[in-house]
């Protein structure tokens, strides 16, 4: 129901039920090989928790507005449903990060017609596996509604590809000191929630893509780098290539100052 031309108010008809399909594929590599079984046993066969859960679809819900909103408008996602959703993934997810990262739950509304709603969203948390910790780079991903039934149309949370995309942390049990913790990175190919099928997700975002406009829809580059700001100040500098900053620095006469950092800035595996 559209209140005015920029504004929409969204819901999801709790009564039905969604069947969500859950992924962990093995982990491919880490830094220190601590994915090899007999290194790290819990690492090493680390797999979803439940392939297949029915949920009420209602729990949703946690990924909607209080309020009505625009494109490019922003909200927190409600904790609790998430948690739920993320404990088919594996039973001991933590969202406060401990104090070691970047906590949170953010969504954003990407574009909508009068049938579907893109709802883009990114996550922060990580698995607590016995005496270590899986901390994801994030989760990021889409809720599509279909606006006149009320139902979800798909869903998907994933961990996004890229060389390193989370990173471990275990106790040596070797140690006589409690606080020697041991850190690495790695890649896992697969760690997902997911409701339909990509070639779902890929035709309805071809239908959006054909009739929204300026004030219906941003890119989803757009509504990353949206949801980047909610989590870190350095998404919201202007940054510009290296040669563009040896541009700038011939053109105003000023220096420039180098700063080498040893992982990304924008996610959590670092």
């Amino acid at each position: 129901m559209n209140l005015t031309p920029n504004k929409i108010t969204l819901n999801i008809d709790g009564d039905a039920k969604v069947s969500v399909k859950g992924f962990i594929a093995p982990i491919e590599h880490t830094q220190s090989n601590y994915h090899v079984e007999f290194e790290w046993d819990e690492l090493a066969k680390l797999r979803v928790a439940a392939p297949e859960k029915a949920y009420s679809a209602s729990v949703f819900r946690a990924f909607l507005p209080d309020v009505a909103v625009s494109v490019g408008d922003v909200w927190q996602i409600e904790e609790a449903g998430a948690l739920e959703l993320l404990r088919q993934l594996h039973p001991n997810p933590r969202l406060d990060m401990r104090g070691y990262g970047d906590p949170g739950l953010w969504a954003c509304l990407r574009a909508y017609t009068d049938e579907f709603v893109d709802i883009v969203f990114r996550i922060h948390t990580e698995f607590k596996l016995g005496d270590g910790w899986f901390t994801p780079s994030q989760f990021t991903g889409h809720l599509i509604i279909n606006r006149s039934k009320e139902t979800v149309a798909f869903f998907q949370l994933r961990v996004p590809e890229g060389p390193v995309n989370f990173e471990v942390s275990w106790q040596d049990e070797k140690s006589w000191d409690d606080s020697n913790w041991i850190a690495d990175t790695g890649f896992c190919a697969q760690m997902e929630l997911r409701v339909g099928t990509e070639d779902v997700l890929r035709d309805i975002i071809t239908r959006l893509e054909s009739v929204t406009s300026d004030s219906t829809a941003i890119t989803q580059e757009e509504a990353e780098r949206v949801l980047n700001c909610q989590f870190y100040k350095s998404e919201q500098i202007d940054w510009v290539s290296m040669e563009g900053a040896l541009e700038l620095a011939q053109a105003q006469q000023k220096p420039i100052h180098v700063i080498s950092i040893d992982g990304p800035l924008a996610d959590e595996a670092c």
